[in-house]
């Protein structure tokens, strides 16, 4: 019921070399997308999905009739859902440097094809490590190359939840003629230290596993699944909330008895394992590093570099120097409490400058954008809480840009924007589906 039924994937060739970022070029590249509903005759109606982390193309619908999962969004995309296919036409693509069709590490590396005469290496010729990193910005240029491809000129929408919330701000950023409406969901402006350390460790527990070798592990004819299942039960512990792991497993063990050894015994430890194994056996481990590493980079203010936000504290001229050791003794003897309340003051200082620097930034990025804007956090979101969509928020606000805040209530943490919220499910819908406000506006930010 709903759904936009059996859909077959489709191959997009590039054979034009990609500069990235990293100053590395693709001699060519492929990009695997799927489409749902129709696109109307002007090409208006069209809206892209950019996926999250572990996504693919495959955001709805089935790939065969005995298929028994549905797409990653199937409960938002489709007839009279939120993302309406009887209305939009949705495309949803695959990124570069995944492992789910378009060019990765997985996929054939041009440079090390050659012919069976010359072929004395058992190596598969993949570009497995030797792929460049890339980043959030390279996956928007990609995309709009495949929107040149496919004759859309300007997107009535494009839509991200997390990683693909980035690439949704980042497209409002690097093309803001070519789209109207920007959502962006369960996202942030960048990743904080505290994130930066949890793809660290992720990415340190496939690095040390002796099966990776050096990311060579095809040619080993190994895999580095312990590193692969830690990295994602590091993720998943971040994705879930306190709440939500105390309600679904509590203390529960799995035989109901301590078993005295280190082997699963609580219900939370088989969940994390079972993840872990699932998640091991369709992903790859150099897609893993690569996409966190393109998490850690991004910053769509790089290009516009923050203007101090105050004026620099006017240095003082030295108090006089005291005389004599009654009057130096008084001055040592000021309790040690005043000291530290006067670093505390300027340890706020310091935090409020570096906030109104970031804000300073993300206005100068926004200040040429030309899209409405929907931004949907979750409150048990602590992955990227609140307080960062409500950065974005404030610095389009800041900038006269139409934006709309929707701050839903859900147990779920990260995961939410996953899942068939009602009051976030008619935010997306509503905003999709009202009057497009043409030129500079001053924003209504609703936030609840």
């Amino acid at each position: 019921m709903g759904s936009v039924g059996i859909v077959t994937p489709q191959i997009f060739h590039f054979a034009e070399p990609l500069t990235l970022e990293c100053n590395r070029t693709l001699p060519s590249f492929d990009l695997i997308i799927e489409t749902y509903g129709t696109l109307n005759s002007d090409k208006s109606n069209a809206i892209l999905i950019c996926h999250a982390l572990s996504g693919s193309h495959h955001a709805a619908g089935l790939h065969s009739a005995d298929d028994k999962k549905a797409g990653w969004w199937d409960n938002m995309i489709g007839p009279n859902k939120a993302i309406d296919t009887n209305r939009f036409y949705v495309v949803c693509v695959n990124n570069i440097g995944s492992c789910f069709g378009s060019t990765g590490p997985t996929t054939l590396n041009p440079e090390n094809v050659i012919s069976d005469d010359e072929n004395t290496s058992t190596e598969p010729p993949v570009y497995g490590p030797d792929f460049p990193l890339v980043t959030i910005k390279d996956w928007v240029k990609t995309q709009a190359m495949l929107s040149d491809r496919l004759g859309i000129e300007v997107w009535h929408a494009i839509v991200g939840g997390s990683m693909g919330g980035m690439q949704a701000l980042q497209w409002s950023v690097d093309y803001p003629e070519r789209l109207k409406r920007c959502v962006v969901i369960a996202s942030t402006p960048k990743l904080s230290a505290q994130n930066i350390a949890f793809n660290e460790v992720a990415r340190q527990s496939i690095l040390s596993d002796p099966d990776f070798k050096d990311g060579r592990y095809l040619q080993a004819g190994t895999y580095p699944r312990r590193g692969l299942i830690l990295a994602r039960m590091v993720g998943h512990i971040t994705y879930l909330t306190d709440d939500a792991m105390k309600a679904k497993f509590g203390r529960d063990l799995k035989s109901g008895k301590f078993m005295y050894g280190y082997d699963v015994e609580f219900q939370v430890e088989s969940y994390l394992r079972y993840q872990g194994e699932r998640f091991s056996e369709n992903f790859d481990a150099n897609t893993y590093l690569l996409m966190t590493k393109a998490l850690d980079y991004f910053d769509p203010t790089r290009d516009y570099p923050s203007v101090a936000a105050t004026d620099a504290i006017e240095s003082t001229e030295p108090a006089a120097q005291l005389e004599g050791s009654i009057a130096a003794s008084v001055k040592s003897s000021k309790n040690s409490t005043q000291v530290e309340l006067e670093d505390a003051v300027a340890t706020l200082d310091e935090i409020e400058n570096d906030r109104q620097q970031e804000l300073s930034a993300l206005k100068a990025a926004f200040a040429h954008t030309q899209c409405q804007y929907l931004v949907v956090s979750f409150t048990t979101d602590w992955r990227f809480a609140p307080e960062r969509s409500q950065e974005i928020v404030d610095a389009l606000m800041a900038t006269g840009k139409p934006v709309n805040y929707i701050n839903v209530d859900a147990p779920h943490g990260h995961d939410s924007f996953l899942f068939d919220i009602p009051r976030y499910m008619g935010a997306v819908r509503g905003f999709l589906t009202a009057p497009f406000i043409s030129g500079k506006s001053t924003a209504t930010g609703a936030r609840s």
